[in-house]
């Protein structure tokens, strides 16, 4: 089969050609998490760079402890012989996928790589719809008719893929869905794949202490479900490429554990070795990186939120986003409008218009699994922070992040593209500012 390029990756790569251009840019496109790496990793890489030796497949001991520490602190107790680690959460869904077999269903929206990844390994990806509010879970009852509708066609559907907290939509579901969703998997007999890569990042709403609380499905069928995490998102290591999988204490686990290794002794051999020491340090939580982490959420659910408002007022509908550093709005409002001063008609459409006459990088919902007549798209908010370290730093230190003038230039330049977009008479392409070394973006 034909494989093209993450959109994710893709949308970056127009906006960077935007740039040499001399195009303004509005980087929303990337879900890269858009900060700086904390000191104590350099130092904890940097001290790791003699280690050279392959390894266990299953990943270093130390890290599989330490893995299965933080794990139990959430409540979810974990045996260090139930966890693999690999050079990045992709890899290891990938190998899950190929040792599971059979089709997987899959939220609808979701990321871009679960429905790829599924057809790369021969699967048909069955995509089912999410609530509002409830992203990256599949509504339960609706799961349930399309495997057993799957079924009655003669197919075969052995998993279901969930994300909590979400990307692309910046939602957390809630406990009672994720309850019924694992009552379905039981029911029906499917090993629930948990992308819990955003958990650390639910961020407290304007006023508030606390986040929404995360429920994963381990906590109502643990036996059916393995959960993936890493460090690209809570500390910003997307470049690192590690992450590890929580196998169910079952026979399920056991069988997928013998499988997921024999598919990794052929492909990575060993997660790289430095990145495992310092990985493993990372998962020990220590107190320096827990202040970081904690930074890091309060900076995404400031800009997300003000982000979010700026479609609130141009009339899109969105979702109050709670975690990460996505939303999620839907232009369908606004259809009429858009059809009649842009021939605009579908996601697609819209978001080619705005990366082309606006340099606006965003993702269409089809590129998550959604219909190209839905005018909906994600957007990431984490690469308005800075384009400098020194820029990030000062995101994360500022008592006001709003109130810095690269980020208010972001915002007033998403103000000024959308209200351009629903106006009678359409802005073109602003030229990066010629007064500085380089354009804000």
């Amino acid at each position: 089969m034909t494989v093209t390029v993450s959109a994710t990756l893709a949308v970056n790569e127009a906006l960077n050609d935007k740039r040499r251009q001399g195009v303004r840019v509005l980087p929303l496109g990337f879900g890269e998490a858009g900060l700086p790496v904390h000191p104590v990793m350099r130092e904890q890489l940097s001290a790791s760079n003699g280690a050279n030796a392959y390894g266990p497949v299953a990943g270093s001991a130390a890290l599989r402890e330490a893995a299965a520490g933080y794990w139990a602190r959430r409540g979810l107790p974990t045996d260090p012989d139930t966890v693999i680690a690999g050079p990045g959460s992709k890899p290891l869904l990938y190998s899950l996928l190929l040792e599971i077999g059979g089709d997987t269903a899959i939220a609808a929206p979701s990321w871009v790589s679960y429905a790829a990844q599924s057809r790369l390994v021969g699967q048909r990806p069955i995509m089912v719809p999410t609530a509002t509010g409830q992203g990256g879970v599949p509504q339960p009852d609706l799961l349930h008719a399309a495997v057993t509708d799957a079924r009655e066609q003669g197919r075969t559907v052995n998993a279901v893929v969930v994300t909590v907290p979400d990307n692309p939509t910046g939602t957390v579901a809630d406990a009672e869905t994720v309850r019924r969703l694992s009552e379905v998997a039981r029911e029906l007999d499917l090993v629930i794949i948990s992308d819990e890569i955003y958990r650390d990042l639910v961020h407290p709403g304007e006023g508030e202490r606390e986040g929404a609380v995360v429920h994963s499905p381990a906590e109502y069928a643990p036996e059916r479900t393995v959960i993936s995490t890493g460090l690209s998102k809570n500390l910003a290591l997307g470049g690192w490429r590690i992450g590890v999988l929580r196998l169910p204490d079952s026979e399920i686990g056991r069988r997928l554990r013998g499988g997921l290794l024999g598919v990794a002794s052929e492909i990575w051999s060993s997660p790289a070795a430095p990145v495992q020491q310092a990985a493993a340090h990372a998962f020990t939580e220590p107190a320096e990186l827990r202040d970081h982490i904690d930074r890091s959420r309060r900076l995404h659910g400031i800009v997300a939120r003000a982000v979010a408002d700026v479609f609130t007022r141009a009339g899109a509908a969105v979702a109050a986003p709670s975690a990460a550093f996505y939303l999620y709005p839907d232009f369908e409002p606004v259809r009429e409008r858009l059809a009649a001063l842009h021939g605009v008609a579908t996601g697609p459409e819209l978001t080619g218009l705005l990366l082309e006459r606006y340099g606006m990088g965003v993702l269409p919902a089809v590129e998550f699994g959604e219909s190209s007549a839905a005018l909906r798209m994600r957007v990431a908010t984490s690469l308005l922070y800075g384009d400098s370290e020194d820029r990030r730093y000062a995101a994360l230190a500022a008592g006001d992040p709003l109130a810095l003038p690269w980020i208010r230039a972001h915002l007033d330049r998403l103000t000024e593209v959308l209200g351009s977009l629903l106006s009678e008479v359409p802005n073109t392409v602003i030229p990066a500012p010629q007064a500085v070394a380089q354009p804000v973006h």
